[in-house]
């Protein structure tokens, strides 16, 4: 059902976090938690981040990952940087069009409080300073003004997660209504039927009393728009 977000700088606690939620949500509800994040993947973090193709790619992946496990019992985690915005709102546009609410949930540091804690990490765990620096380069921070990075949670390093207000946001707040172009239109109503047949009865009725009147083979209508002479032409099939 409700999509969390997360996002922040790398090495800035999002997936403790992820994990936080997880148990929050495993213990007060009777949802199933799904977290989908580039550990599910199992993808080498630095040669992804290094090569934008690839990137994209995972990203792709990612999204198409958590549009699956979302169903209106679940709770899905998608536990990545989210750092893009474009991203962010194609994400929304998911939420949107299966009619579930979201929120995202910031893990808000330093760029030296993430590199740190980044050099803390066992070696096969680090991203090099190169591809560091490069995320923190590229990454547009979420903005609550923007519909898609909202309901915003800033979580700062030292902050308890606010459970409850997450969860308000989740389940107590109507889900983003869908886009009108997506949504399947009714094509006729139910006498739409009788509606164009009494209509076609009027105008062959009045387009024959007026070709008696006049004796003429053209009938003139109010305020039809025709390319030529501003007039339909009338056959009567003779039996």
């Amino acid at each position: 059902m409700p999509l969390i977000l997360m996002c922040g700088y790398p090495c800035s606690g999002k997936s403790r976090r992820a994990k936080e939620l997880k148990e929050y949500f495993e213990l007060n509800t009777d949802r199933k938690v799904h977290i989908v994040g580039d550990e599910s993947l199992g993808v080498d973090k630095n040669a992804v981040y290094a090569d934008s193709q690839e990137e994209k790619r995972v990203r792709a992946a990612l999204k198409a990952e958590a549009e699956r496990k979302l169903n209106k019992e679940d709770i899905v985690i998608l536990d990545s940087f989210n750092y893009i915005k474009g991203y962010r709102y194609e994400l929304f546009c998911v939420v949107k069009h299966l009619q579930t609410p979201h929120c995202l949930v910031y893990c808000l540091t330093s760029g030296d409080v993430s590199s740190s804690w980044n050099s803390s990490r066992d070696p096969s765990e680090q991203f090099t300073q190169e591809i560091f620096d490069a995320l923190l380069l590229r990454f547009e921070a979420p903005d609550s003004r923007n519909r898609w990075d909202s309901p915003l949670f800033t979580i700062l390093q030292d902050d308890a997660l606010p459970f409850d207000a997450i969860s308000d946001a989740l389940f107590k707040r109507k889900a983003p209504p869908p886009n009108q172009s997506t949504q399947t239109q009714s094509l006729s109503s139910a006498n739409l039927l009788y509606e164009l047949d009494k209509m076609t009865q009027d105008v062959l009725t009045v387009t024959e009393v007026s070709l008696v009147s006049v004796n003429s083979n053209f009938v003139v209508f109010a305020g039809v728009s025709c390319w030529s002479h501003q007039n339909v032409s009338f056959w009567r099939l003779l039996p």
